[in-house]
C-alpha cells in the first residue's frame, strides 16, 4: 500500500487541521480576555447583579402585599354591601307601608286597608322570588326532615302515615338551601 492519500482524504485532513487551528485560536483569545478582566470587576459585576435581583424581589413582594390588601378590602366591601340590591328593591314596599300608615283614619275602610296591605305583600314576595327565595311546599306532601320540622303529631286514619296534616309556619328555601324549615303537624 502506498502512503499516498486520495483527494477526499487530503481534503478531510486539511479540514481537521483548520478546525484544530480555529479551536486553538479561540482558546488563546479566551485566555487573553480572562486575563484582561480584573477580579475586582467580576466581583462588582456579580454584586450589582445580586442587588438588582434583590431589588426586583422586594418590589415583587411589595406588589403581592398590596394585592392581598386590596383583595381583602374588596371582600370586606362585598360582605358589607351584599344585601344592598335587595334593600333597594324593598324600598318601594317600605314606602307603600308608610303611605298606608299615613292614610286618613276617618275615611279609610277595612277593605281598602286590606287591599293595600295585600298589594305590599305581593310586592315583597316578588322581590324575594326574584332573588331566589321560594316557600317550601307542604300541602299533601310526605314529611321530609330536610325540609320540614314536625312539632305535632296526630292520628288520622284517612291519611297515610308520615303525611303532613297541617302547616303551622311557612318554611323557605333560598336557591338550593333551606333557610327555615316549615313547621308542620304530621300524621302518625
Amino acid at each position: 500500500m502506498s502512503d499516498e492519500k486520495t483527494p477526499i482524504e487530503q481534503e478531510q485532513e486539511s479540514g481537521n487541521e483548520a478546525a484544530k487551528e480555529a479551536t486553538e485560536a479561540a482558546s488563546a483569545e479566551s485566555a487573553e480576555q480572562t486575563s484582561a478582566v480584573k477580579p475586582e470587576e467580576t466581583v462588582e459585576h456579580w454584586k450589582a447583579l445580586a442587588e438588582e435581583h434583590q431589588s426586583r424581589m422586594l418590589r415583587t413582594l411589595a406588589d403581592m402585599e398590596n394585592l392581598r390588601k386590596r383583595v381583602r378590602r374588596e371582600q370586606e366591601d362585598l360582605q358589607k354591601y351584599a344585601s344592598l340590591k335587595v334593600i333597594e328593591e324593598l324600598l318601594p314596599a317600605l314606602d307603600n307601608f308608610e303611605r298606608a300608615l299615613n292614610v286618613d283614619k276617618e275615611t279609610v275602610t277595612v277593605e281598602s286597608l286590606l287591599q293595600g296591605v295585600n298589594m305590599v305583600y305581593r310586592q315583597m314576595v316578588q322581590v324575594f322570588e326574584k332573588e331566589g327565595l321560594t316557600p317550601i311546599e307542604t300541602a299533601g306532601k310526605p314529611f321530609d326532615p330536610n325540609l320540614h320540622q314536625a312539632v305535632m303529631q296526630v292520628e288520622d286514619t284517612n291519611l297515610p302515615s308520615g303525611a303532613i296534616v297541617e302547616e303551622l309556619q311557612k318554611g323557605y328555601q333560598f336557591k338550593d338551601r333551606v333557610i327555615r324549615p316549615a313547621m308542620v303537624k304530621v300524621n302518625a
